[in-house]
């Protein structure tokens, strides 16, 4: 048995076989090969003068869009994001053919392989915070407008005619007078010679023909028949399968293994080998694989003491709960507005809560996979999902000991996004596939089961807030006070950039609210978690809203104020709020808070939130009834303004997958830790909302003109406070801890 803890060895490797021959840079003669970038300083403009040895540009520099127009009229964008169900492919097509003045559909979309060129969300290169689209809008326009003016000067020439009377139509430049047209294919190989203006137009948005439509996905067909490959779906010719089994207690280590022998033995097995913190078998088949993986008898060190990375027996949530709650550290101002301290003196009244949410797996149906492969020149391909391409390249070089170029990055399709795949060290296989595959000299492939998935996966934080409000004589609130606890991802894993002392992925969602509360103090208090954080849809807004939304409730019982009207109060100044909120009660026919008595003779509440995540503003109405002691949502009415709007199908359809994600954290979800383990390996013990839950959700899309936001995330946040609010009206008590469940509800 081999040790793998070790990030360098040399062992022989195989020869590279490309899944597909179809490179980008070995695109065929004469297309049309363009890349739109900002202008560059002159530091930046000299380094690329020095050529291919020189150090690459700074990222961001240049936007991150590269077309290929082929001379069969073929055309392919190489995106610098991951296609993973959110749609971006067909925003990309639909933004680009819009200025290119060609037809989406005739768009194929592929992944860009990691360069500095595609670093287009503030010097980074990242899917996700729901960035994509509103980071690259315009230099999407710009690269189609481009693109179509170098044709336009390619056709002028061919025509000889002047260039100010051709038109376009779909992929062909015309020239009306003479009735004479050419395709863009054919005059690829012309314009590629040809300098690309910085000049160029672009198109006024009353004349859009594709931007503002609900263009038909185009992945729609993949998916639908079967053709959409996904990580696990991928196969190399030699490819040996491993599967994994982990330690029970992060941070420990393989001591010794009793039937190592009687598993080397087992049909199909090749290999047992040692990792950190695991040990993989190796089979020609992942069944055999994983046969293998689960047979193992392993003798694990002891659990080292609490601490990053390391979870002793000890632990438990409820103990990190009790943590986060008795941190006295006087913590870091993280907004103050006003003078706080003297208003809670003049206090008609003070409002005191505390809330808290629980640790949440990100439960994909796409299990963690990942390829590796190195060639005979020791160079190294990898196909993972992943988020960040260029963040995982550098870690896989680290892991292989390689320098970065020496990495292939491939970027399959995701099943799925929810924060799941950025790198969080040990949660994640492609560093075990890169050690095994030097170990065998093999393409391998790693598969975690389900029951590893769940115990491996990067969690959402447990958080805790503590809330202090005063209200004045009239039931208004005049002083706000909030205390956040805890540590969030971008803490853990994005501080060297992010310097700033307070982590945003703690007090996003209790920041910078549009309530007009004249005197403020937002304090976080850092107290870090053993297990491994992640980001999870919608981050800290997830979590924050609820607690925030809920509190605001509790505000308006206190001061006599319904709920709708405390908002609309609030929001005297902030109009772009009060219209959404106003768009919601209408789309859900009124408001109406209960409890009524619904035409089914049902027992109803409807509960109301606000949520300003991502760039976008939602408001949100739940409709609630209580069976068996369970919350029964029937209906969401959500009401979104993400400033402008590329593909309103698509938009309408992510509010719709976020609500349900809200809603099953809101009922259901939670990972629960006792003896330093997690107690659910599987759906059977971690339950995620199921059809019969599933309510009717009406969206309704505002476009108010404002800069755009996101969309991936923002339909989520508000989902568990609507439903709480609702909650709270039925039973005359107020939850403040998720998720809802039925024990929880009981008495009610």
């Amino acid at each position: 048995m081999t040790d793998l803890t070790p990030l360098h060895r040399t062992d022989r490797r195989e020869p590279i076989r490309n899944l597909s021959r179809r490179g980008f840079l070995g695109a065929a003669s004469g297309a049309l090969f363009l890349g739109i970038g900002l202008r560059l300083d002159p530091a930046a403009a000299q380094t690329r003068a020095e050529g291919p040895a020189a150090v690459a540009p700074k990222p961001g520099t240049r936007v991150a869009a590269f077309l290929e127009i082929g001379p069969d009229s073929r055309v392919r964008l190489l995106s610098p994001f991951v296609e993973g169900g959110q749609g971006i492919n067909t925003g990309l097509a639909q933004t680009i053919g819009e200025e290119l003045d060609l037809d989406p559909a005739r768009f194929t979309v592929e992944c860009a392989p990691p360069g500095p060129d595609y670093a287009v969300v503030n010097g980074l290169r990242m899917t996700g915070g729901s960035f994509s689209t509103r980071s690259s809008f315009e230099a999407m326009r710009r690269l189609g407008a481009t693109a179509r003016e170098m044709l336009l000067r390619a056709a002028a020439a061919r025509l000889a005619v002047p260039q100010d009377s051709l038109t376009t139509d779909d992929g062909r430049v015309i020239h009306a007078a003479s009735g004479r047209s050419l395709d863009y294919g054919a005059l690829a190989a012309a314009a590629l010679a040809l300098q690309p203006r910085d000049d160029v137009a672009l198109k006024d948005r009353k004349d859009f023909r594709w931007i503002g439509k609900p263009v038909a996905r185009l992945d729609m067909r993949d998916k639908s028949t079967g053709r959409a490959a996904y990580s696990i779906d991928l196969r190399i010719d030699g490819m040996l399968h491993a599967a994994v089994q982990h330690a029970p207690h992060l941070g420990t280590e393989p001591e010794a293994i009793a039937n190592e022998a009687a598993v080397r033995a087992m049909p199909g097995v090749q290999a047992v080998q040692r990792l950190p913190g695991a040990v993989a078998v190796l089979a020609d088949t992942w069944w055999r694989a994983r046969k293998g993986a689960e047979a193992l008898q392993v003798t694990w060190t002891k659990p080292l003491p609490e601490g990053i990375a390391t979870v002793s027996e000890s632990f438990s949530s409820a103990s990190m709960l009790a943590a986060l709650k008795g941190a006295t550290e006087p913590g870091v101002p993280a907004e103050q507005v006003g003078d706080a301290a003297t208003a809670f003196q003049a206090a008609a009244q003070v409002v005191e809560a505390e809330y808290d949410a629980p640790y949440l797996a990100h439960a994909q149906l796409e299990p963690p996979s990942a390829i590796a492969r190195f060639a005979e020149d020791g160079s190294l391909d990898l196909w993972l999902p992943n988020q960040m391409p260029e963040l995982f390249q550098q870690v896989a070089a680290k892991t292989a000991g390689l320098q970065p170029d020496q990495v292939r990055i491939h970027s399959p399709l995701l099943g799925g996004f929810f924060g799941r795949h950025f790198y969080y060290g040990s949660a994640t296989p492609f560093p075990q596939a890169i050690l095994l595959a030097k170990a065998t000299g093999k393409p391998v492939r790693v598969l975690w089961s389900r029951e590893e998935e769940f115990g491996m996966d990067a969690l959402r934080p447990l958080s805790f807030a503590r809330f202090r409000a005063a209200l004045g004589p009239d039931g208004m609130p005049v002083a706000l006070e909030i205390r956040a606890v805890g540590e969030g991802p971008i803490g853990r894993w994005f501080g060297a950039l992010f310097k700033s002392p307070v982590d945003s992925s703690v007090v996003e969602g209790l920041d910078q609210k549009p309530y007009a509360i004249p005197n403020r103090t937002l304090t976080y208090v850092k107290v870090p978690h053993p297990v491994t954080i992640a980001f999870w849809r919608s981050v800290g807004h997830s979590m924050n809203d609820f607690f925030y939304e809920s509190f605001l409730d509790e505000m308006a019982q206190a001061g006599g104020k319904d709920p709708l009207a405390l908002r609309l109060a609030l929001l005297k100044d902030s109009p772009r709020q009060r219209t959404l909120l106003n768009a919601v009660t209408d789309l859900a026919g009124g408001w109406k808070r209960g409890p009524f008595a619904a035409a089914d003779g049902t027992r109803r509440a409807r509960g109301v939130s606000m949520a300003s995540p991502f760039g976008s503003e939602t408001a949100t109405i739940a409709e609630v009834s209580l069976k068996d002691g369970e919350a029964r949502v029937h209906d969401l009415w959500i009401a979104i303004d993400p400033g402008a709007v590329v593909n309103p199908a698509i938009v309408k359809r992510q509010v719709e997958s976020a609500a349900a994600l809200g809603l099953s954290s809101a009922l259901l979800e939670q990972v629960v830790y006792e003896g330093g383990q997690r107690q659910a390996r599987n759906f059977d013990a971690y339950p995620i909302l199921d059809r019969d839950r599933m309510p009717r959700v009406h969206v309704t899309i505002v476009e108010s003109g404002a800069p755009m936001g996101g969309i991936g995330e923002p339909g989520l946040p508000g989902v568990p406070p609507a439903v709480v609010n609702a909650v709270a009206v039925l039973t005359g008590q107020r939850p403040r801890s998720l998720p809802l469940g039925k024990a929880r509800l009981s008495g009610a």
